[in-house]
């Protein structure tokens, strides 16, 4: 399996993106990955479904709730994992704190290791509380990504941004989940705040659903990051639609655009921070 710094390293090399296609585990998860995978899908976020998304809009707490039902659970989010990661591309878990509390945060990232996992994404993990976590991490060798918001103060951008292995999250947009018709006017700012205090990739999500604004987005940012536009496309047309949108988004993080570092922007009104 390639690491996270080997696929940004080779899409720097080929001055494009990387993109990161999201879904949750569930009934039809494995085979919507496999055909985003195949499409040009570079690295994948398997979701840990959880009765209490706070962050995640209709379309994905719509998915959630069905995996839920269908009694999907922590130990189905790893043998996911272990299926994608048999693929060769990097796999991420994307999950609330709450359930790896519960499951412990040593135990997790053992069994997240040896699933071929390459990091987890915690939203709602503050970084005054992430010693547990960071420390198993570290002994497993997992990228630990946190996420930073168009609200965060410089401070907090840095303190986050030194925290984070493998990429950091910029959240393009203040609120919940879900594909936006335009992309974010203060996604290229926070990307250079970020970029100001650390050589780590940044990627960022929220929004993005067509290949112009994979585009677009690709242009700034080192990652795009794509969730409820697959969670839509499975939940209507299964993997076959999935394999067809990571196409499109493929391309579009492929077109041969320059990459300027845009100026800084000042931070947003608070909001969404803390993360």
């Amino acid at each position: 399996m390639n690491t996270l710094a080997e696929v940004f390293a080779a899409a720097r090399a080929e001055r494009r993106g990387v993109l990161v296609g999201y879904l949750p585990a569930g009934p039809g998860a494995d085979e919507a990955f496999a055909a985003m995978v195949a499409a040009g899908v570079d690295a994948v976020e398997v979701g840990l479904p959880y009765s209490d998304p706070v962050l995640d809009g209709p379309v994905i707490q719509e998915a959630v709730d069905r995996a839920l039902a269908a009694g999907t659970s922590p130990t189905d989010v790893l043998r996911t994992v272990e299926g994608v990661a048999r693929a060769g591309v990097p796999v991420l878990v994307m999950t609330y704190w709450n359930p790896i509390e519960r499951y412990g945060p040593a135990r997790w990232a053992a069994d997240l290791a040896a699933a071929g996992g390459a990091g987890l994404i915690t939203p709602d993990l503050p970084p005054e509380e992430a010693g547990p976590w960071l420390a198993a991490a570290e002994e497993h060798r997992l990228d630990p990504v946190f996420l930073v918001a168009p609200s965060s103060t410089d401070a907090r951008v840095a303190r986050i941004a030194g925290l984070c292995r493998g990429f950091v999250y910029a959240t393009a947009v203040m609120g919940v989940t879900g594909a936006r018709r335009e992309t974010s006017a203060v996604a290229p700012g926070l990307v250079a705040r970020v970029r100001a205090v650390t050589d780590t990739p940044v990627g960022v999500g929220l929004g993005v659903s067509t290949g112009d604004q994979a585009a677009e987005v690709a242009g700034y940012a080192d990652a795009v990051i794509v969730g409820s536009a697959f969670v839509r496309t499975v939940l209507d047309s299964g993997a076959a639609g999935a394999g067809k949108l990571a196409a499109e988004l493929a391309e579009g993080v492929r077109r041969p655009l320059p990459r300027p570092v845009p100026a800084a922007a000042p931070p947003a009104a608070p909001g969404l921070d803390g993360i």
